[in-house]
């Protein structure tokens, strides 16, 4: 009984890893591109969200969604309002009206601004070079994140010049991942 417990913990234990998404930071990302191109997915969201934490565990935790994220991008977690000092496409950025006494909202960090963040969780889509495809705010269920994700990663987003053709590729969109 105790080696069959041993065993389901020990397969617990690594579908849990399996379902986790490789979060790494901007300098760690760019560094990567590098070395492999691959386009940056990154979310920005803030300590005091509910939304975002929604989004961590219902989505970020999906196999599927981790899964497809850590083969096709690299994944960047940015606390929009946080005080780290980050150096982006050479760059620096910081957040100067940052007040480590504060519990809840904080002052925009300076990349916040320059994504063209205004809510969150906002999810960030860079390309391959690093520039900014699109910043997409709100919460997202799998299937919906994965419409995007797909979207990005296939370079769809190209070929959509008009309102006509973004509704024409999200209604023949099937999704695949698993809720």
């Amino acid at each position: 009984m105790k080696k069959i417990l041993i065993l389901m913990l020990t397969i617990f234990s690594v579908s849990l890893t399996a379902q986790e998404i490789k979060w790494m930071t901007f300098e760690e990302a760019q560094k990567a591109q590098k070395k492999e191109a691959r386009k940056i997915f990154v979310d920005a969201y803030t300590v005091w969200c509910g939304p975002c934490k929604m989004l961590d565990k219902n989505t970020f935790h999906n196999k599927d969604v981790a899964d497809y994220v850590n083969k096709n991008y690299y994944a960047v977690k940015f606390n929009a309002e946080g005080n780290e000092t980050i150096n982006f496409n050479g760059k620096m950025y910081t957040n100067p009206s940052f007040d480590a006494n504060k519990t809840g909202r904080n002052s925009q960090h300076q990349l916040t601004s320059y994504f063209g963040v205004r809510a969150y969780p906002t999810l960030i889509y860079l390309d391959e070079d690093g520039n900014l495809l699109a910043p997409i705010p709100g919460y997202q269920t799998p299937k919906q994140l994965e419409l995007y994700l797909k979207f990005f990663k296939n370079d769809y987003y190209k070929n959509v010049k008009t309102q006509e053709d973004w509704e024409a590729y999200t209604s023949s969109f099937v999704p695949e991942f698993i809720e």
